[in-house]
């Protein structure tokens, strides 16, 4: 029964290693959100070249403005999901696989954020990032908002007091 028992625990072990068919995913990902959050950035970059032309009408400028401001928006959105993506694969792996040995002997650089002790250290570091996708995304609605009644201003305040609140809660499970 030893003998089986053993054989059993190894194989058991190692299907552990299936957890990398998600780390390369998630990585490639996390590439292609940082090459699309890039592509956007060089496309936007190169709108702006218009935009100090002395024959664009106030009008249009502050049309090229609001837009090139929700391009930014959606920039900073598309690297935020990257990193998610990058933190999911790091920590997977770490937790499933191995610790990565280039972070370990390179102490100088790596970060906090990339060290993964635990699922629940993996899902609350997930938690902040996604948390910032949000407060992102809500700004990027701020700002095409239209307020044309008191109780959308109250609305959107009360939105704003939420984020508050998301953000002293998120802060406040660290120091616990």
């Amino acid at each position: 029964m030893n003998k089986i028992e053993k054989i059993f625990e190894t194989i058991l072990w190692q299907s552990r290693l299936v957890v990398i068919v998600a780390v390369v995913i998630s990585l490639l990902s996390a590439l292609t959100m940082f090459y699309i959050a890039s592509v956007d950035a060089y496309y936007m970059f190169g709108h702006l070249i218009d935009y100090a032309s002395p024959s664009l009408q106030a009008a249009e400028r502050s049309a090229m403005r609001s837009s090139t401001v929700t391009h930014v928006v959606e920039i900073i959105d598309g690297f935020l999901l990257a990193t998610v993506l990058m933190i999911f694969s790091m920590g997977l792996y770490e937790l499933f696989i191995s610790k990565i040995d280039a972070a370990m002997h390179d102490e100088e650089t790596s970060s906090n954020v990339l060290l993964i002790n635990s699922l629940d250290d993996l899902k609350g570091r997930l938690a902040k990032v996604i948390l910032m996708i949000l407060i992102v995304r809500f700004f990027e609605y701020a700002i095409s908002m239209a307020f044309n009644t008191p109780m959308d201003l109250l609305v959107f305040s009360g939105g704003i007091a939420l984020i508050g609140l998301a953000l002293y809660l998120s802060h406040a499970g660290e120091k616990n």
